[in-house]
C-alpha cells in the first residue's frame, strides 16, 4: 500500500527529515512560566503546588477528563510550553488535569498521595462522564498507579514501569538511584492499582528486555499490550513528533483503541526517519545485507529518500544483483550488538 494514500500518516519531506518542534516564541524561565500558568487557570481551573517538587494543573472545560503526568523540564522544552495533553484536551473540549514533577521523582511523594486522596474524598472524578489517564516512562507508571482513584477509567501508558522496588524489579538496573523512593506503600505497585480500570493499554518495545519484563507484570484481562518494536525508550518522542498522540488519546477515550486500530495508526512509523534509520542499522549490525536492501527498496519505493537510494544501489552492487532483482532473504544469525530479532526489521 502506498503510504502517501494511506490517510494515517503525517507529511514528511523527501529526505525523510524528522519534523521540527522548535518554538518560534521565546521560552519562558521557570518562575515566569509558573506565573503564566496561574493566570491561565485563574478562571477555569487552578495551578496548585503539591509540596516542593510537584504541581497540579487543572483546566475545567467539559465532561471528559484527561489526566496526565509529565516533568517540568519536558514542558518547558516543548513548543508553547504546555503539557502534552493540553492541546488535545482543548481541541476536543475536554477537561485536563496534569500532575507535574520537578526532576525524577517518579511522583512518589506523600503530598501527591494526599492530593489524590483529597480528589477521591471530594468525589472529583465522579463529576466526569469519562476519565482517561496518560503518561510515559515514569509518567506511565504514575498513570497506572493513580488510576485506582477513578474506577472505570481508561489508561494509556507508554513504556510504564510496574515498580522500582528491587525486591520485585531488581533486574532493572537503569534507575538504581531511585530505588530509595517508597514503592511499597500508598499507590505503590502499579499493576495492582489498575484493578478498577475499564481498560489499560500498555505500549512498549518488546525488544528492550527491561521494558518487556515490566509490561509482562501488567497481567490482567483488562490490560491490552501494544508492541512498538525497534523504538526502545523513544516511543513517546516518536508519538509526539509524528503527531499521533491526539489520535491515540481520542481512540482510547472513545473506546475505539484495540490491537488492530493501533496497528493501523502505528503504520506512521513507516515514514518516521529515526525508525527507518534504526531498522537499517540493526540489519547492518546483524550482517544481513539482503534485509538491508529490502528496507532501502521499501523506503525508496514509498518515499524516494535519496540517501536510501544511494544505499540501495551500493548494496545491489555489493550483492551482484541487477536493479529490482529480488534478493533471497538472509538467514537470521545470532548476532552481537543487539542484532537478534532483526528478522522482523521491515518497514511493513
Amino acid at each position: 500500500m502506498n503510504d502517501r494514500a494511506d490517510g494515517d500518516v503525517t507529511d514528511m519531506d523527501p529526505d525523510l527529515a524528522t519534523p521540527s518542534n522548535d518554538a518560534a516564541a521565546p521560552a519562558l524561565p521557570r518562575e515566569d512560566w509558573i506565573d503564566r500558568i496561574e493566570e491561565l487557570c485563574a478562571e477555569e481551573g487552578y495551578f496548585e503546588p503539591l509540596g516542593s517538587r510537584h504541581w497540579a494543573y487543572f483546566h475545567d472545560d467539559g465532561p471528559i477528563l484527561l489526566v496526565s503526568f509529565e516533568s517540568l523540564d519536558r514542558i518547558l522544552a516543548r513548543k508553547g510550553q504546555m503539557p502534552f495533553g493540553h492541546d488535545v484536551a482543548v481541541a476536543n473540549g475536554w477537561s485536563h488535569l496534569t500532575v507535574i514533577c520537578d526532576g525524577e521523582t517518579w511522583f512518589r511523594d506523600p503530598k501527591v498521595w494526599g492530593y489524590f486522596d483529597r480528589l477521591v474524598d471530594e468525589a472529583f472524578f465522579e463529576d466526569f462522564d469519562r476519565v482517561l489517564f496518560y503518561g510515559a516512562g515514569d509518567g506511565g507508571y504514575a498513570a497506572c498507579a493513580y488510576c485506582v482513584c477513578a474506577p472505570g477509567a481508561t489508561v494509556l501508558a507508554i513504556s510504564p514501569r510496574a515498580t522500582l522496588d528491587p525486591a520485585v524489579a531488581g533486574w532493572d538496573q537503569r534507575a538504581t538511584a531511585k530505588r530509595r523512593l517508597d514503592f511499597t506503600s500508598r499507590y505503590g505497585y502499579a499493576p495492582d492499582m489498575t484493578e478498577g480500570a475499564a481498560r489499560v493499554f500498555v505500549i512498549y518495545d518488546p525488544h528492550l528486555p527491561e521494558n518487556a519484563m515490566h509490561a509482562a507484570l501488567f497481567r490482567a484481562d483488562w490490560v491490552t499490550p501494544l508492541p512498538a518494536r525497534h523504538f526502545g525508550d523513544s516511543i513517546e518522542n516518536a508519538i509526539e513528533h509524528t503527531g499521533l498522540l491526539p489520535a491515540l488519546l481520542t481512540a482510547a477515550c472513545e473506546a475505539r483503541l484495540d490491537r488492530q486500530s493501533f496497528a493501523r495508526l502505528w503504520r506512521i512509523r513507516r515514514r518516521f526517519a529515526p525508525y527507518l534509520r534504526n531498522i537499517l542499522r540493526k540489519a547492518e549490525l546483524a550482517q544481513r545485507p539482503r534485509l538491508a536492501l529490502m528496507i532501502c527498496r521499501s523506503v525508496v519505493r514509498r518515499l524516494g529518500g535519496p540517501r536510501y537510494r544511494r544505499k540501495m544501489l551500493d548494496l545491489e552492487a555489493k550483492l551482484g544483483l541487477p536493479p529490482g532483482a529480488s534478493p533471497a532473504i538472509d538467514p537470521a544469525p545470532s548476532a552481537p550488538n543487539g542484532g537478534a530479532g532483526t528478522g522482523s526489521a521491515t518497514t511493513d
